[in-house]
């Protein structure tokens, strides 16, 4: 891990930006952690949009963990920002923006197509990023993981023991495959849905919880869009990792 700038965002939250080989990233920590006091990190998952056009989102949501106690690091998804595309996933986006504009159901193989390559691909890239920031001095651990694409999150709980609870945002599409992987999490679970999400299947998304292994898990399900997620939600998430966490 190398890292390549740092400021201070205000008194209390220093924003670092690193790299890892070819994979950027951001790593935000509160002022007051040390080597002395180290502090539980969560990882931040965002959608392929690129960190420059997630950036206010994900330093917002990186302030409140802070402020709460928590380191933040986000990671670029594979395919996004500055980092290089691949043929397929462009191919599958095209598939997928068409079949929206037209009215038509997204089948199984273009969901597969989008969401099934990024997971096998990220998932080992958040795990080289786990190993990277665990070894800072100022990072104790334990580890959470935060919305994102949800069969990311899936994958990482089900396969990452360094994660012990994840806050899973129900709004992107799941191959059916990921399904069989989300019997298999068991760690604590915060999951929320925004009930008109004009780009997710509720329907998917209810029967994916009701497949989650966990036997801690909740389901927070609220009126409105993608976007319109209510602030007292965002509260109750952050409540979630700070029991788990600390």
């Amino acid at each position: 891990m190398y890292f390549t700038s740092e400021q201070r965002l205000d008194d209390s939250v220093i924003e670092r930006e690193f790299t890892l080989g070819e994979i950027p990233g951001i790593l935000w920590t509160p002022a007051s952690a040390s080597a002395s006091a180290p502090v539980p990190l969560i990882l931040l998952g965002h959608p392929p949009l690129g960190l420059r056009t997630m950036y206010p989102r994900l330093a917002a949501r990186a302030r409140h963990a802070a402020a709460d106690g928590f380191a933040a690091a986000t990671i670029e998804l594979p395919g996004s920002g500055d980092r290089p595309r691949w043929a397929a996933a462009e191919q599958a986006r095209a598939d997928l923006r068409r079949a929206m504009e037209a009215g038509e159901p997204v089948g199984d193989e273009i969901i597969d197509a989008l969401i099934l390559p990024l997971v096998e691909r990220s998932v080992p890239e958040w795990q080289a990023a786990l190993d990277a920031l665990l070894s800072l001095p100022e990072i104790g651990g334990p580890v959470g993981y935060s919305g994102g694409v949800i069969s990311i999150g899936v994958r990482l709980a089900a396969v990452e023991p360094r994660i012990v609870a994840a806050g899973l945002f129900a709004g992107s599409f799941v191959p059916r495959a990921l399904f069989e992987e989300a019997r298999q999490v068991t760690i604590p679970l915060h999951v929320l849905l925004q009930w008109d999400d004009e780009g997710n299947d509720r329907q998917a998304a209810l029967e994916l919880f009701d497949a989650l292994g966990s036997k801690e898990k909740s389901l927070h399900a609220n009126m409105g869009g993608h976007t319109g997620v209510p602030q007292f939600a965002g509260d109750a998430a952050a409540q979630f990792f700070t029991r788990h966490l600390k």
